[in-house]
C-alpha cells in the first residue's frame, strides 16, 4: 500500500545541489541575476518605472533563490512532495517576473538609444541580455522542476 505521507520527492540536499539536475541551476541564476542587478544599478534609471520593476524583480529573485538555495542545501524540505511544488512555483513565478522585467528593460533600452554607444547604453544591453539569460534559466528550472514534481 503506498504512503500518504508525501515524502517521496527525492530532493537533494547539502552538497548534492551542486550535482542534480535542475538544482545545478542555482548558482547560474544567482550569477546572471546579480549581473542584471550590478548592471541596472550601474546605469542612468530614466525613466524610473520600468528600471525599478526590474530592479525590484532582480533583487527580489536573487534573495530568494539564494534563500531557496539554503533551504534544500539544509535539507529544510525533508524530501516533501509540497516542496517539490514549490520549488515549481516559485521558479514559474520567477521566469514570468524575469520575462517581465526583460521585456521592459529591452523596451527602455531601445528607446534610449541615442547612436553614440554612450557607456550607459552599453550596460543596458548587457543588463537586457542576462535579464533574458536569467529568465531562460529560471523557465527551465521551472520545467525541470515539475518533470521532478511528477515523477514522485
Amino acid at each position: 500500500m503506498a504512503s500518504s505521507t508525501g515524502t517521496n520527492a527525492n530532493l537533494p540536499s547539502g552538497i548534492e545541489i551542486c550535482t542534480t539536475i535542475p538544482d545545478i541551476l542555482y548558482l547560474p541564476e544567482l550569477i546572471f541575476g546579480g549581473l542584471v542587478w550590478i548592471l541596472v544599478a550601474a546605469t542612468l534609471v530614466v525613466p524610473a518605472n520600468p528600471q525599478g520593476w526590474v530592479m525590484f524583480v532582480s533583487i527580489f529573485c536573487f534573495i530568494m533563490t539564494f534563500i531557496w538555495m539554503v533551504v534544500f542545501a539544509c535539507g529544510a524540505h525533508n524530501n516533501r512532495d509540497s516542496w517539490a511544488a514549490a520549488d515549481c512555483l516559485y521558479h514559474g513565478i520567477a521566469a514570468f517576473f524575469y520575462l517581465s522585467a526583460s521585456v521592459s528593460l529591452a523596451k527602455v533600452t531601445l528607446d534610449l538609444n541615442d547612436g553614440t554607444g554612450s557607456k550607459s547604453y552599453k550596460l543596458d544591453i548587457a543588463a537586457v541580455v542576462f535579464s533574458y539569460v536569467a529568465t531562460l534559466l529560471y523557465f527551465i528550472h521551472t520545467i525541470l522542476s515539475a518533470i521532478r514534481w511528477k515523477s514522485s
